[in-house]
């Protein structure tokens, strides 16, 4: 097994451990340890919340969580011999729930902190908790629905230069300008006042704070990218920004649906991963490559049976056209497979979160065809304990009583 180099205490709070996490990203964040080429190595990650969010029936605590310190990262670790412009090449080898902590959770964000895909149709917090079966879970709060998991890490990447931190501040502050009241916000721009900067002393923590990126999006150097076929096997390709590279990572899922549309919105949940690191030298030059690219893990979930659900690029509340809009294509697919669930006695709600948690599959059928993009969410049928195939006969409900925790 590999050596674990970065522990945690799931009943300690991540500010008070003697390593610490960190939840922003700058380039001066010192490296906890530095690794050679063809290392393999353990990481242990607290959820992203930190341990904000408690497998009880009660969504208080979603409807509560502190968004300005998240996500919670293990790391950065170094590579000996990385170099700006280099890439490193990071194996996701194993991966897997902390043990004494073999459950998840998934929650629909309250519009005032944090929103989520479908805000406006679901402005209210709410909470599922998931149980861990070995490969399987299963959910008191969703009836019916049973699925193996594809573990893995939702956030993890390289740090960024300085270039590349005051380019990415600059251009999202001017985003959130033009619309500077919007709830919820544009973007997550710095906030110093939680700010968890690794190891950093000193008077440079504290300006560090104060430009530190928050970790809520991807950008050129990684990040949350949410991709769920991240699992055990994958290999990433991380651009190199600063000496050493500095990888970290976090935010783990046992299972996630294309676009994480709930926002709090894959199960999560604390884990460990073991890493296998690299490096290519002047591989960014060599490929021509700005982001990361990925290839995605040998093991998936066995489906061969979907229901898809198409949506198009058409406003739900006002019939607006728009002119190939994805975003608004994807949303309207997702709110067709909410509806077509609830006619089996799914709450709204329920419906969310099969989509946000089960390995649904997102896909842009169509991108070309004016005005009309064409977004797919492919469903596995298979998830399900009854038949969820249209059918002469109509839906019958096959849900009632259990429903997802709700903020008192």
């Amino acid at each position: 097994m590999a050596k674990t180099v970065f522990k945690i205490d799931i009943n300690g709070a991540p500010e008070k451990q003697s390593v610490k996490t960190h939840n922003r990203w700058h380039p001066d964040i010192p490296m906890v340890e530095t690794f050679k080429p063809g290392s393999e190595f353990r990481v242990e990650c607290y959820d992203w919340t930190g341990g904000q969010i408690k497998n009880d029936d009660s969504a208080n605590d979603v409807r509560d969580v502190d968004l300005t310190k998240v996500h919670y990262l293990s790391g950065p670790f170094g590579v000996e011999g990385a170099e700006p412009g280099d890439l490193m090449v990071v194996d996701i080898l194993d991966i897997g729930p902390i043990e004494g902590s073999e459950w998840g959770f998934n929650g629909l964000f309250d519009k005032n902190n944090g929103g989520g895909f479908l805000t406006e149709h679901y402005p209210h917090a709410v909470k599922t908790c998931w149980d861990f079966h070995g490969v399987y879970t299963t959910s008191r709060h969703i009836p019916k629905v049973r699925f193996p998991g594809l573990v893995h890490p939702g956030l993890i990447g390289c740090l960024p230069d300085h270039k590349l931190l005051a380019e990415a501040n600059r251009r999202e502050a001017a985003l959130v300008a033009t619309n500077p009241n919007r709830v919820p916000p544009l973007a997550a721009l710095p906030y110093a006042d939680t700010a968890l900067m690794g190891q950093m002393t000193g008077g440079g923590r504290d300006k560090a704070a104060k430009e530190g990126w928050r970790t809520v999006p991807p950008r050129e150097h990684g990040g949350n990218c949410d991709i769920k076929n991240l699992s055990r096997g994958s290999r990433c390709y991380f651009p190199v920004y600063v000496k050493g590279g500095g990888l970290s990572m976090g935010d783990i899922h046992f299972s996630q649906g294309d676009g994480e549309i709930t926002f709090c919105g894959a199960i999560e949940m604390a884990g460990w991963i073991d890493i296998g690191v690299g490096l290519i030298k002047g591989g960014m030059a060599k490929y021509g490559i700005i982001n990361p690219i990925f290839k995605p893990s040998p093991i998936d979930p066995h489906f061969d049976d979907y229901l898809i659900f198409e949506g198009i690029s058409v406003d739900e509340h006002t019939g607006e056209q728009y002119y190939l809009d994805a975003h608004v294509a994807y949303r309207r697919a997702c709110l067709n497979a909410i509806e077509y669930l609830k006619k089996f006695g799914y709450s709204g709600e329920q419906a969310y979160s099969i989509l946000g948690t089960a390995p649904v599959e997102g896909r842009i059928a169509g991108i070309v065809d004016i005005p009309n993009v064409c977004a797919t969410v492919a469903i596995p049928t298979k998830i399900f304990e009854f038949d969820i195939n249209p059918s002469s006969t109509g839906p019958t409900k096959q849900v009632s009583g259990a429903d997802v925790a709700r903020a008192g």
